[in-house]
């Protein structure tokens, strides 16, 4: 199984946000931060804030922030809410399925107990959890030259 990039770049987001508590950033920052396409990101942004983990404001000094402390920010919601599509295989949807052994089938079930597990695993843990986590002895605002 594979996250889309939109649900991959969501992550990333919050994370550089989770890193920069005290101002709004710009998509065009996190941008440069990642490498990653600014247009892209903006729909990202935008996305997040839909769906109620960001605040975004406009004009000169505008940008995106958390619209709440990361330890509230639930790692199982984001991928839920930023992911379209979790039928990781044909008979996951029901209305495109044409698999002729679906009705007999035992593997829909494991795939099923596997993708609840992952879920478990991720709602387990908060953005501020990661910020948290060391890992190789370096931070992340380090790594991303975020002052």
């Amino acid at each position: 199984m594979q996250l889309t990039l939109h649900a991959d770049y969501s992550l990333r987001v919050l994370l550089y946000l989770a890193e920069n508590p005290e101002r709004a950033v710009s998509a065009q920052e996190i941008s440069n931060a990642y490498g990653i396409s600014r247009n892209h990101l903006v729909r990202v942004v935008q996305t997040l804030h839909a769906q109620g983990f960001v605040r975004v404001s406009a004009g000169r000094n505008g940008g995106a922030r958390l619209a709440r402390p990361p330890a509230e920010i639930n790692l199982g919601q984001v991928v839920r809410r930023t992911e379209p599509n979790f039928r990781i295989v044909e008979c996951f949807d029901l209305v495109t399925n044409t698999c002729p052994i679906e009705p007999v089938c035992k593997l829909k079930d494991v795939l099923q107990e596997a993708l609840e597990s992952f879920f478990r695993v991720l709602e387990r843990h908060t953005l501020a959890d990661l910020t948290r986590m060391p890992r190789g002895g370096g931070r992340l605002s380090d790594l991303l030259h975020i002052q």
